[in-house]
């Protein structure tokens, strides 16, 4: 199991060989960064987007949480890590894609299947429960087709790429973009058994890349 000691010698060995190696790049990018694309994903160990996308450092702006979801535009609440960083990328940024890309075994769409955490305390599950209530509305409509196994697992899986997209465009930056031709946003799928990423096409719709 790694701990922060092998971590610290994984960081001696980037100094020793990746560091040097694109120092140039490095001193560029200690100027600024000019990310092209901003990738929302989940916090699961399992699905690094920089690994599964081979970037290197400064080419992608990446905001993760649980189940890659993004909550809906709101001035009140208390959401605001996900719009704050959106709205940097976008505005400050100014990156011209974003892609909401979410992945197969999701630890937050099994949450969100069984409402395992409902009614808990905040330190009990009770922040997980109202951050996956997101998907309740995904979630009735997906169990009232496909009841509650594999099969609606994958489908609310799929469901949190539409819903954060569907999310992200209540956002008045997004729509405007989008309609000036200045940004695009794209939905993705890791399936990490077969560790083959799909794409979703403009009618919502996965296919494999």
């Amino acid at each position: 199991m790694t701990d922060f000691s092998d971590l610290l010698s994984g960081y001696r060995r980037f100094r020793q060989t990746e560091y040097r190696r694109q120092r140039d790049r490095w001193d560029e990018l200690s100027e600024g960064q000019a990310p092209k694309v901003m990738v929302i994903a989940c916090s699961d160990s399992r699905v690094d987007p920089a690994q599964i996308f081979d970037t290197s450092p400064g080419e992608i702006f990446v905001v993760r949480n649980i189940a890659n979801l993004v909550p809906p535009f709101e001035l009140g609440g208390g959401r605001h890590g996900v719009s704050a960083a959106l709205e940097f990328a976008v505005t400050q940024l100014e990156v011209p894609e974003i892609v909401v890309m979410g992945h197969g075994a999701c630890g937050g769409v099994h949450a969100a299947l069984t409402r395992r955490f409902e009614g808990k305390a905040p330190g009990a599950g009770g922040f997980i429960a109202h951050w996956v209530d997101m998907l309740d509305e995904a979630r009735d409509r997906i169990v009232a087709q496909y009841g509650e196994g594999e099969e609606a697992i994958r489908a609310l899986e799929l469901e949190t790429v539409r819903v954060s997209i569907a999310n992200l465009r209540t956002f008045p930056c997004i729509p405007e973009r989008e309609a000036a031709g200045t940004l695009r946003i794209q939905g993705a799928y890791f399936a990490i058994a077969e560790g083959v990423l799909h794409v979703m096409d403009d009618s919502g719709a996965f296919a494999p890349a």
